[in-house]
């Protein structure tokens, strides 16, 4: 049958704005037989369906449900291991239920309706399938399939993936399918704070301690008590039924189990923690006569010139041509004829120590001046076919495609130098695109490969490169999809450079973070437009406290270089820039902590405070790392701004000055300072300060120490850039403070481990909260002589006491090769606040 252009353009529109229809809804029935336990699996016959649970762990089930009696195969893209040690299941028969006990959990399924209960072993019930009237828990409607829930009157959901809008979901609908919003005109399109969805997520946590992962690839729509207070529900246009439950009771718990499903993150390199530097080589589009190698090399001299750390320089779009069939959208692998030498260009910025240099793709091949590469695909069948054309886009479902791929186009520049990708436009896959008309393949298989594509595209890139460079991957993609963590890192999009955009790229952050991804950056000062001064000068210092420092901005001929947006610009992103570098051994880390658990290295508040309602809506504040609370200054002319403090202790890391947590403060906003403060018993290690990363050995490791009650930190150690890590090629240092009301004791043992840590001696920064200077300070049983001046302690051990900013200076003689236990003692008549 023909379709009039008109009609197919009506059905899209329907499609986009009623993707659910309302179906007659066909729960799975009452139980009828069947009741059956093999290994970690249990299986129901109901009147419509087969229900069956698959256990992972205790604190861990598979849901999935059938209408055709068949259970589809496992897929490949989103989890990682289908594979899990035997779990202890007790299963007993009741006249109207079965009851599955597992170590942690009891699951009551009830027969008539067939529905699902889950309650901890205390015999609180943790959720419900929702069976009253005659729709039930699991049903299907047409080709969708759903899930409904009770919902409790003290729930709240957190995660979903990268959202702009809010971070308490209760009572909100989400529709979930990777987007950038419905284009021009972009202040109401892809300006669209509601509408951007760039990396959606699949799951979420709720504050009664469980998270849900719907595992499916199919757009989702989520109804968190919107249409109805007494029950949520999400659905997926098509496929099987098919999601987990995860038990924490903790969201840090959940994060792990979320993360164990569908992959931890892995290492970057150490040197990616560093600044991150995207350039347009001088002409952005429109301007592209204007790009030059030589732009490229004096951009990157430039910054060594004002001594501002960075390492990673990316070239955005307009470094190659265009091509011929896809316009702005695809990628040709020709360099502009204004670059002369790619590969001496590459040469002179490794020289400069620039670490690595990545150059900007989209996943469509061009025909170009001397590559046709394009027509070429289309010939072997390695493009994905599109109504009435063999296609433009890579299949990268297709291994011999992305072989192919890389053999015949990317390898090309990586032989020249380039190490990484920029992957841009995943998800123009059966969408609209940002410069183009078109829409990529459609299709009903579309419908789930449209977000899966964006993951595929970007493992990709990750594996290839990884094996090419011979050390660890990195990849620079804008949007994923439940496992993106796999191949780090993300950004946020295009925001344009106004004041209300700030805020919610915060958000995104925090969002994204809460759903197990944990390398995310963002365009420091935003994107488009140029920006106003104080607003850069902001953004910056959100941006330094980012999981990726990353710079990057379109407009012409100023971009988002500091020396562009005058002195106080300049001297502000130095200043933040030079502290990152600094605070790398504590960043570093806690991107262990997230390899291992899943915890982000930028943490909503919620995360680690989920019983205090009161953190449930702050879009502004948040954890960076364990130690850190960061509040950016996001309104304009702001001199002051309201800050919450959650339980516990913490200190001004500026001034040091101690509050006591579940309290609103009122802090000074001066325009070079974003306020901070450091949870009591903060052990913060820092290195050197550096012009670029590796610049000199790490010989002296200082601690940031806000001595309150007992504390503790792992100082974590590898060679920074092999996968040896993988294979347990690291070192571990346990550092503990302990205050009590005689003195302070700090321990800092030799690094365990099979990595050879480099020597290097230790300085202690103790924020001495006293009314008198110590009395003596010992090492290993040894006093410490007392110096003259800070200073003084460049040439060797000792102590020296900064009464003016209550500092505590400590030099240890020994280095890290012995274990180390200094003591400060208190002068009689001092006590501990």
């Amino acid at each position: 049958m023909l379709y009039t252009l008109k009609s197919l353009l009506a059905v899209v529109v329907i499609l986009q704005f009623f993707p659910f229809a309302a179906l007659a809804q066909n729960p799975v029935g009452n139980y009828q037989s069947g009741f059956r336990q093999q290994g970690n699996e249990v299986f129901f016959s109901n009147a419509d369906a087969d229900v069956k649970l698959e256990f992972n762990s205790p604190d861990m089930f598979r849901v999935r449900a059938s209408w055709d009696r068949k259970f589809q195969p496992n897929e490949p893209y989103m989890v990682v291991d289908y594979d899990w040690p035997k779990v202890e299941i007790k299963t007993s028969e009741k006249a109207d239920h079965f009851l599955l006990q597992t170590e942690k959990l009891d699951i009551k399924v009830s027969k008539a309706p067939f529905g699902i209960a889950v309650y901890t072993k205390a015999g609180k019930l943790l959720t419900a399938d929702a069976t009253a009237g005659k729709g039930g828990g699991l049903a299907k409607e047409g080709e969708a399939v759903s899930v409904t829930k009770q919902l409790s009157p003290d729930e709240h959901f957190f995660g979903f993936g990268e959202r702009m809008d809010f971070l308490d979901q209760r009572n909100k609908k989400l529709e979930l399918n990777v987007g950038r919003g419905k284009g021009l005109p972009h202040h109401v399109g892809a300006y669209n704070v509601l509408e951007a969805n760039y990396s959606p997520v699949p799951f979420f946590m709720s504050t009664r301690g469980y998270g849900i992962f719907f595992h499916t690839a199919y757009p989702t729509e989520w109804d968190m008590g919107h249409t109805n207070p007494d029950s949520y529900s999400f659905k997926a246009e098509g496929g099987e039924l098919d999601y987990y439950f995860i038990y924490g009771p903790t969201f840090p718990a959940l994060l792990d189990g979320y993360t164990s499903l569908t992959g931890k993150s892995p290492l970057l390199p150490e040197f990616a923690l560093g600044l991150h530097v995207g350039t347009y080589s001088g002409g952005t589009w429109g301007h592209e006569a204007e790009t030059s190698d030589k732009y490229v090399v004096e951009l990157g001299r430039k910054f060594r010139t004002y001594g501002i750390p960075a390492d990673i320089l990316h070239l955005d779009s307009t470094w190659r041509i265009f091509g011929k069939e896809g316009g702005k959208g695809a990628t040709s692998f020709e360099w502009r004829p204004t670059f002369k030498d790619p590969k001496g260009m590459f040469d002179s910025l490794y020289a400069m120590d620039f670490k690595m240099v990545g150059l900007h793709l989209r996943p469509r091949f061009d025909n170009g001046e001397q590559l046709n590469l394009l027509a070429q695909a289309q010939e072997k069948g390695f493009v994905y076919p599109e109504k009435n054309s063999p296609g433009e886009f890579v299949n990268f479902f297709d291994q011999k495609a992305v072989d192919w791929w890389w053999e015949n186009g990317v390898k090309r520049i990586a032989d020249q130098g380039a190490m990484f990708l920029k992957t841009d436009e995943g998800s123009a896959f059966g969408a609209l695109a940002n410069e183009s008309e078109k829409v990529g393949p459609t299709g009903e298989d579309i419908k789930w490969k449209h977000n899966i594509f964006p993951l595929i595209y970007t493992k990709a890139s990750f594996e290839k490169f990884q094996e090419h460079n011979g050390i660890r991957g990195m990849a620079h993609t804008r949007e994923g999809y439940a496992g993106i963590q796999r191949y780090p890192f993300i950004w946020a999009g295009d925001w344009p450079s106004e004041w209300q955009y700030f805020a919610p790229v915060i958000k995104a952050g925090l969002n994204i973070g809460l759903s197990g991804v944990s390398y995310w950056s963002h365009n420091m000062g935003g994107f488009e437009h140029v920006a106003d001064p104080e607003l850069y000068i902001r953004w910056v210092q959100f941006g330094m406290f980012s999981p990726i420092a990353h710079l990057l901005g379109m407009e012409h001929p100023t971009y988002k270089e500091p020396w562009n947006y005058g002195e106080d610009a300049l001297r502000n992103f130095r200043k933040y820039d030079l502290l990152r570098y600094r605070l790398i051994p504590y960043i570093y880390s806690n991107a262990y902590i997230n390899h291992t658990t899943g915890m982000p290295l930028m943490r909503a508040l919620v995360l680690e405070y989920q019983n205090d309602p009161n953190v449930y809506d702050i879009a502004d504040q948040y954890l960076f790392g364990n130690n850190l609370l960061v509040n950016p200054v996001t309104t304009k002319g702001a001199k002051t701004r309201t800050v919450y403090l959650p339980e516990g202790t913490w200190f001004d890391y500026w001034t040091g000055k101690q509050y006591e947590g579940k309290q609103y403060v009122h802090v000074l906003t001066p325009l070079d300072t974003i306020p901070m403060f450091a949870k009591g018993g903060a052990i913060i290690p820092m290195q050197p300060e550096m012009k670029y990363f590796g610049e000199k050995p790490v010989d002296l490791i200082t601690l940031d120490i806000f001595p309150h009650g007992s504390s503790s930190f792992e100082l974590y150690e590898d060679d920074g850039k092999s996968l040896d890590y993988k294979n347990g090629e690291y070192a571990i240092t346990e550092i503990s403070s302990d205050l009590t009301a005689s003195g302070l004791k700090l321990a800092i043992q030799k690094p365990k481990g099979t990595y050879k840590v480099p020597p290097h001696h230790y300085m202690a920064k103790i924020h001495w909260n006293e009314a008198k200077a110590p009395a003596s300070v010992t090492e290993n049983g040894k006093k410490i002589a007392a110096a003259a001046n800070a200073a003084a302690l460049e040439k060797g051990a000792g102590w020296f006491y900064d009464a003016s900013n209550k500092l505590l200076w400590v030099k240890t003689k020994r280095s890290n090769k012995d274990d180390i236990n200094l003591h400060v003692s208190k002068q009689q008549g001092a006590s501990t606040k």
